[in-house]
């Protein structure tokens, strides 16, 4: 029987984040849920308790600053242990914390707290402190800002966090009392690519909802007894809904563990150490471990040649195994390919005891998706927005090219134009301030328009075809969707990152970025040195070049002739995450990436 959004609301009938959190606390006071590296290097950790506890001395202090009901609290920290007893003591006082990016500059800082009238910051340390003292003429509503991990440029006037964690603890069973279901458990700040960022109001409803929701959905596709306990590496932005969900939300509600990892560029070393349960990664994540694993074993002939066998022959068993088609026979191959082949990369990459891994945010390779897949990760896409509390589809039986079925109690459905809407409890409240762009997502029937075309199979999973602003429509007409080409030119061995080009021209084209892991391989095999193996000069090495070309056309062969890319340029310098090319989550900032590589783009269309 499937159950609707009604039967989630008569469930989470007088709940709210707090609630959920002290339940979970007194079924598993003593659970670890929190680890990270203190300033040696030497793991920490706490209980669900000790977590409590912080939560009710930090309710005392923001109470004390006069923190309440309908207040909003700005959060700027890295992933560290302190984020999440902060965020839930401002639930507790029924005010809202609002995470903001820690890139943001101090016109963002202006612009951000402004919109949400914010009467309190907390930051990590005086470079934070420093970009908001900039801009603090501008903060009117500000009373109050709090550092964490201060230095002696911190003033007298700056609240300590050790000196708020030094009060009496609150009674959380009173405190809990306050927030109504209908306030806001958060505000998150769209990427603003294309505008100011919107501020995306999530009730306590909408977060209570999802949980119910994800827990339904993921004990009737797996067969995991408890999430608790399980580990996970927090390491995407708490300012993105993705990582507040799954890595302080999963956390609050069912006592799973969260090792926080505050350097993003660390994430691949914490896992190899961690060993998580569930993963979650935007796909250039998945596109760096999958290229690294790829590129030692290029360096390596000898063990490539049977790996890349291996995979060949466990693609099509492991697509019937996820089916439940494949026969006893094609289960004991592939328990021997595991046995001889995956097994011993698994732990290389910290994936080896991982039960639930997800690839969200933009879509990722299909070919990537299966071969993780094939090797033994249980990768599966998903896709939301922070408007639909950061999941619509997931389903742990993967299909490949699909971003899965909708979740539990999620109403989907495709408009005329192929644009897919949705309907559920996790429909967000609306936008901050403007009724107007909230009126044109979100319409009278509850009904969130999601500015993605999709198609929905005849077993109800969804394969996103391109974003709606975002298809690019050439001189001669021709509708085309920029996501796909990108997937297939990150497929050649030596490309990391893809951006395709032709808006209002008469072919596309694209530019391409090397690969910063294959791309030494590729120069060690070929006897590059010194200057002329560095990526700025390989990308303009005529053999680099031509390699990339004869990729691009295999490519480009699953493409009509109008579809297709035609040209590329390749460039050396890798896009990084939270700059004027890339968001935090590494989705594209078509706009920016115009502007940079603009003379190299007319030059494609220039011969």
């Amino acid at each position: 029987m499937v159950t609707t959004s009604a039967e989630l609301d008569a469930r989470i009938e007088g709940q709210n984040v707090p609630k959920r959190f002290l339940a979970n606390l007194a079924e598993r006071p003593d659970t670890t849920v929190l680890k990270w590296k203190d300033s040696q290097g030497e793991w920490a950790s706490k209980t669900l308790t000790e977590m409590a506890d912080d939560t009710a001395r930090l309710v005392t202090a923001l109470k004390g600053l006069g923190i309440g009901p309908g207040d909003r609290v700005v959060l700027m920290l890295t992933n560290r242990q302190e984020f999440h007893a902060l965020d839930l003591a401002v639930l507790f006082c029924g005010a809202t914390p609002v995470s903001i990016y820690n890139s943001s500059a101090p016109n963002q800082i202006d612009y951000l707290v402004n919109n949400c009238g914010a009467k309190m910051a907390i930051l990590e340390g005086s470079e934070f402190l420093n970009r908001f003292n900039e801009v603090r003429d501008n903060l009117p509503t500000i009373e109050h800002i709090a550092v964490v991990d201060p230095d002696e440029s911190v003033g007298d006037d700056v609240v300590l966090y050790a000196d708020m964690l030094a009060h009496d603890p609150a009674d959380l069973a009173v405190e809990a009392e306050t927030a109504k279901a209908s306030d806001l458990a958060t505000i998150i700040y769209t990427s603003g690519t294309t505008g100011d960022p919107k501020g995306v109001m999530l009730t306590h409803r909408n977060v209570c909802w999802s949980l119910e929701s994800m827990a339904e959905g993921v004990a009737n596709q797996t067969d995991f007894d408890s999430l608790a306990g399980k580990r996970h590496v927090s390491y995407l932005p708490t300012a993105h809904i993705m990582e507040r969900l799954l890595g302080h939300y999963f956390m609050l509600d069912v006592a799973t563990e969260v090792t926080c990892c505050p350097v993003t560029t660390q994430v691949a070393a914490y896992a190899a150490e961690v060993h998580p349960h569930f993963f979650i990664g935007v796909p250039r994540v998945w596109e760096k471990i999958y290229a690294g694993v790829n590129a030692v074993l290029a360096a390596d002939p000898e063990k490539q040649k049977p790996f890349n066998e291996a995979v060949e022959a466990a693609l099509p068993i492991m697509e019937k195994m996820t089916r439940g088609t494949a026969t006893q026979e094609e289960i004991d191959t592939w328990n021997f390919l595991d046995a001889v082949a995956f097994s011993q990369v698994r732990p290389l990459v910290g994936l080896d005891e991982a039960m639930m891994c997800i690839s969200g945010a933009a879509p990722i390779p299909p070919e990537i998706l299966s071969w993780f897949r094939a090797i033994g990760v249980p990768l599966a896409e998903g896709y939301g927005m922070s408007e639909t509390t950061a999941v619509l589809t997931w389903s742990h039986a993967a299909k490949s090219g699909t971003v899965g079925q909708s979740v539990v109690g999620v109403e989907m459905k495709l408009g005329e134009d192929g644009e897919v809407l949705a309907r559920g409890g996790n429909m967000f409240e609306g936008y901050l301030g403007l009724p107007e762009q909230t009126a044109a997502t979100k319409d009278a029937d509850g009904w969130v328009h999601t500015g993605d075309i999709g198609e929905i199979d005849d077993e109800g999973f969804l394969k996103i075809v391109d974003r709606k602003k975002e298809l690019i429509i050439t001189a001669g007409g021709k509708n085309i969707s920029p996501a796909n080409l990108e997937a297939a030119l990150k497929m050649i061995p030596l490309v990391g990152q893809a951006a395709a080009i032709g808006e209002k021209r008469p072919f596309v084209s694209a530019l391409v970025v090397l690969d910063p892991d294959a791309a030494p391989v590729w120069a060690a095999a070929h006897g590059l040195e010194g200057d002329d193996a560095s990526l700025e000069s390989m990308a303009n090495n005529p053999d680099v070049i031509a390699e990339i070309e004869a990729g691009v056309k295999d490519a480009m062969s699953g493409f009509n002739g109008a579809e297709s890319v035609k040209k590329v340029k390749v460039l050396g310098q890798e896009w990084l995450p939270d700059s004027e090319l890339l968001t935090p989550t590494s989705k594209l900032k078509r706009r920016g990436i115009n502007e940079v590589f603009g003379a190299e783009i007319e030059e494609l269309y220039a011969k």
